[in-house]
């Protein structure tokens, strides 16, 4: 067997290119999609239609809510069967390429459509079309993004690498969310002409845009051949989810990923109504604050990779699960006590930042010790399963917020419901932190081989 190449900054650069580009997409509709079809009586006032049913509709969940879970849990339960087809995939050009070029347009077009489809008939038809389209979309995501994220332990094949890349995917996905934050900004433009909501569909497509060409690159311009191992796996899909759920590492991971996943969504999606009902500003301040908070938290970025080499992963963490209870729970008490609006957005967005520099590199590069460690103890090559079930934590979590989000938010009057989705986050999160400090970090690096920073200092 050929001795792989190292990822050098080239090809670690175009990879993170391809996350900007579905970071984008994907933050296009985790922030807005609830603002556009459950909107605010702020947005409804600045002339937003009504498109599907809304308020409570079933066991206190309203039909959003409920077309989002079931949505995201169908896509669940597909990732590991296209993980399962990554892996097994016998092509020239290697397991995940192929995924990446073919899917890559069907992912931006689907997420036009979300935000088109729904609104061309009535209440009824625009719920099943929601539905529908947004089934489409995570299928879409998922045959893209699992086998893309399948490459970081095969192109970060090194510690040090894969905390580098790690970095830069991150840096990628919130400059990608950054610029979904920018929706209503760039909409603002076309507002007058248009209205407010085919406002919002055209500057959704003209980022549809963008981000096709951003996950095109690394599927053009990397050779999989030369960097990651494209042996087929030979094992069947229920035999490769039960091992990789067998891996109890593994099983710690994705527990705390799924309770992260919900915490993060909830404050995700309740941003826009944090900024615009809790905090009184304008809804444009959403990118503002988003970009601000990426600004600092990128600042954090270098020492939290130094860091990660000299402490291990493990603390970090779980530090930034426990700092990011903090800036939920500062978030549910926004908007009182006389503050002024603009100082309660810049204090949530400080707080955040740390948390998210650390949580936005580090987990992807945990998960890839645990597939490494896991192909070093069974000898087969799963990565895309590992990965899958993490798109599973990510479904299962986001799944969950938004019933949560979409249910607690319509509790109360005077923006007590978005309150309490925070302090709900907060919960999850603190719970998140706590199961993550049962993570056996020395055990997984022991079996790879690699060198236990804290043990090294000592």
């Amino acid at each position: 067997m050929a001795e792989k190449k190292l990822a050098d900054g080239r090809v670690m650069r175009n990879f993170a290119i391809g996350q900007l580009g579905w970071a984008m997409l994907s933050g296009v509709v985790s922030n807005w999609l609830l603002y556009f079809y459950m909107p605010s009586e702020e947005t409804i006032a600045a002339g937003m239609p009504l498109f599907i049913t809304q308020g409570i509709v079933f066991a206190g969940m309203t039909i959003i809510g409920l077309i989002t879970a079931f949505c995201r849990l169908v896509d669940g339960f597909i990732d590991p069967y296209i993980a399962s087809k990554s892996d097994s995939l016998n092509h020239p050009l290697g397991r995940r390429i192929p995924f990446m070029r073919w899917f890559a347009i069907p992912f931006g077009i689907m997420t036009v459509v979300v935000f088109t489809l729904p609104g061309m008939g009535g209440e009824v038809f625009n719920d099943i079309a929601l539905f529908v389209c947004l089934v489409g979309f995570y299928v879409s995501l998922s045959l893209y993004c699992t086998p893309f994220n399948a490459l970081i332990p095969e192109l970060g094949r090194t510690q040090d690498l894969r905390v580098n890349l790690s970095t830069y995917i991150s840096v990628t996905y919130f400059i990608g969310t950054a610029v979904a934050y920018l929706v209503p900004t760039i909409a603002g433009f076309f507002q007058a002409s248009l209205g407010i909501a085919n406002a919002y569909r055209v500057t959704i497509a003209i980022l549809a845009v963008i981000a096709i060409a951003c996950m095109l690159l690394p599927a053009f311009t990397i050779d999989e051949n030369a960097y990651a191992e494209t042996e087929p796996s030979d094992t069947p899909m229920g035999a490769s989810v039960i091992k990789t759920f067998k891996n109890k590492e593994f099983q710690v991971f994705e527990i705390s990923d799924i309770l992260y996943w919900v915490a993060i969504t909830m404050f995700q999606t309740g941003m826009p109504f944090y900024v615009t009902s809790l905090m009184g500003l304008d809804p444009s301040m959403n990118f503002v604050l988003f970009a601000g908070m990426t600004v600092m938290s990128l600042l954090f970025y270098a020492p939290v990779n130094i860091l990660a080499k000299r402490l291990g992963k493990k603390a970090l963490v779980a530090f930034a699960f426990f700092f990011f209870c903090l800036a939920f729970g500062v978030t549910s008490i926004c908007g009182q006590f006389g503050v002024p609006e603009l100082a309660w957005g810049v204090l949530v967005a400080i707080l955040a930042a740390i948390p998210m520099a650390v949580l936005g590199i580090l987990p992807q590069a945990v998960l890839a010790d645990i597939a490494e460690s896991d192909s070093v103890e069974t000898g087969e090559n799963r990565e895309g399963m590992f990965y899958a079930a993490r798109t599973f934590s990510m479904t299962l979590g986001q799944s969950l917020a938004m019933i949560l989000f979409s249910s607690i938010a319509s509790i109360g009057a005077g923006g007590m419901g978005y309150r309490m989705t925070a302090v709900v986050a907060t919960v999850f999160c603190l719970a998140g932190g706590l199961v993550f400090l049962r993570y056996r970090e020395t055990r997984v690096l022991h079996v790879i081989g690699a060198e236990n920073p804290r043990e090294n200092k000592e």
